[in-house]
């Protein structure tokens, strides 16, 4: 396969299928700039190219969202210094990008420094980054200490209040996720919870009552009983 990333946009958009637009933008993607291909076949052409920094940034540098979201699935976390993450979070304007990306970011030595910075930032999707930073340290690193992922209570209750979609879904989800690790984090999770809910903002309540659901299913509890 040519590597050049001249023939892999060409390549792109021979796999571009306009009728999938419409259906992407139901799930709150812009759509200015996106082709239509399906994710199973982006990840595809992802394995066949390996992780390669320097293909993913003259990918980035493309106007073409898969291109974009390519970029993601082969970046080199040994690679994406702090500074060129803040490149890239700052050009983020989707929660599927952002989301991507972030699993790479959980990669890096700095994720659980930067997780921290970027959920006090103000730009959506930065803020939105952080959040789902400490998503992907709960779910995929496998060496974290409870204290570790404790921590990152206080930013989640700090910025409970935030109204905006994408970045309470994203508090929403870091403290589930946190709380799903293991039974300790389980039941400070839920204790979290509670203590969002006693802001009493609309935004709390519902990254609470949400939460609470969750954590306090059956389903849950059995999965951790059983993981115990």
């Amino acid at each position: 396969m040519d590597h050049s990333v001249e023939s892999i946009i060409d390549q792109l958009k021979q796999m571009a299928n306009p009728d999938l637009v419409a259906g992407i933008s139901r799930f709150g993607i812009p759509t200015e700039n996106v082709i239509g291909i399906r994710s199973p076949e982006l990840r595809k052409l992802a394995k066949a190219l390996g992780v390669s920094q320097q293909l993913a940034d003259s990918l980035w540098k493309s106007s073409i969202h898969e291109a974009k979201l390519l970029a993601t699935y082969i970046a080199d976390p040994g690679k994406i210094t702090i500074e060129k993450s803040e490149d890239w979070l700052g050009d983020i304007y989707s929660w599927d990008i952002c989301d991507s990306f972030c699993r790479t970011l959980a990669d890096t030595d700095y994720a659980y420094t930067q997780a921290i910075t970027w959920s006090a930032r103000k730009e959506e999707f930065v803020k939105r980054g952080g959040f789902v930073t400490m998503v992907n340290l709960a779910i995929h690193d496998k060496k974290a200490q409870d204290h570790q992922l404790e921590a990152f209570f206080p930013f989640i209750i700090r910025e409970a209040h935030d109204e905006r979609n994408f970045v309470r879904k994203a508090v929403n989800w870091a403290l589930r996720q946190i709380g799903k690790r293991n039974q300790g984090l389980h039941q400070k999770a839920i204790e979290v919870a509670h203590q969002i809910k006693n802001q009493g903002t609309s935004s709390a309540k519902w990254i609470a009552n949400d939460a609470l659901r969750e954590l306090t299913s059956m389903a849950v509890i059995g999965r951790l009983n059983k993981k115990s």
